[in-house]
């Protein structure tokens, strides 16, 4: 007896500052996919290729238009994506369940107020960051420091760690273009220091106003933009003192604009979000 085909699986290619993703419309009940089949979409050579798969579900909040989930290339879920969010609402808009130019939509994690500021441009608000230890998380360190250190393969690695919904540890260097990425990045995912590994930003401050970034995500690798890891960068940056509170910060694939009015509030991270192409998978 043969067996029945599966049916066709609808998905949106987009991508925000190159951030790509393969969004799903789960609202009409479909199974979320296994974490083999997010595998299999995202695989650049046999799938269609992306960073992370989206899945738009119904919302949780009152008030909320939609929710979203996050699946990693290998599989894994996220807690929280920037770039993911602005393609969410994007997505949303076009769909016609997003009417007005602000809205909310829920995360894995809150619930975040979207603004249509541009044809192609939104801002999310991302949420307080959070810089006690034990909230990254990040074990070994009994209170949050502006810079920690860490021995690691003969060397002292020194970093700043905040969560923006998800673990990042974020590395300043002088030169960006010569920064060990993914040497560097694979030890500190690999470190017991991070029990829930960790988004490893590198980050060259320009000027003030402006710094360049390169991110090595978890599940995924480097990506040409991280929206959760600007964010961070921008606020550890911003702490310091090395960044103004409204600030540009250039990533491979595009920019995003990063404003955290003060220590307490939410940070707000604008920018583009963007249709490739629509398709069906047919397994």
């Amino acid at each position: 007896m043969t067996k029945a085909a599966s049916p066709a699986l609808r998905f949106s290619k987009m991508h925000g500052a190159g951030n790509d993703f393969v969004v799903l419309d789960l609202r009409d009940g479909t199974p979320a996919p296994t974490p083999a089949l997010a595998a299999r979409l995202a695989d650049r050579h046999t799938g269609v290729g992306c960073d992370q798969i989206l899945t738009i579900e119904p919302p949780r909040a009152e008030g909320s238009v939609a929710s979203y989930r996050i699946w990693n290339a290998d599989g894994s879920q996220s807690e929280q994506c920037g770039n993911g969010a602005r393609c969410v609402a994007a997505w949303l808009v076009r769909d016609g369940a997003a009417g007005d130019d602000r809205f909310a939509i829920d995360s894995p994690l809150a619930t975040h107020t979207i603004e249509r500021v541009g044809n192609d441009q939104y801002a999310v608000a991302m949420g307080v960051p959070r810089f006690e230890p034990a909230q990254v998380p990040l074990l070994g360190f009994a209170r949050a420091r502006d810079e920690y250190l860490l021995p690691l393969q003969g060397d002292t690695v020194r970093f700043g760690a905040v969560s923006m919904g998800n673990p990042h540890a974020v590395i300043e260097v002088g030169l960006i273009d010569a920064a060990p990425v993914e040497r560097l990045g694979n030890l500190l995912q690999q470190h017991a220091t991070f029990p829930q590994s960790v988004n490893v930003g590198f980050v060259q401050v320009v000027d003030p106003r402006h710094a360049r970034l390169r991110v090595y995500e978890r599940g995924v690798g480097e990506t040409l933009a991280c929206g959760s890891g600007a964010c961070a960068a921008a606020v550890v940056m911003m702490q310091r003192g090395r960044l103004e509170r409204d600030a540009t910060l250039s990533l491979p694939g595009g920019e995003l604009r990063l404003r955290w009015p003060a220590d307490d509030a939410q940070v707000v991270m604008s920018g583009p979000a963007a249709f490739v192409f629509e398709g069906e998978w047919h397994a």
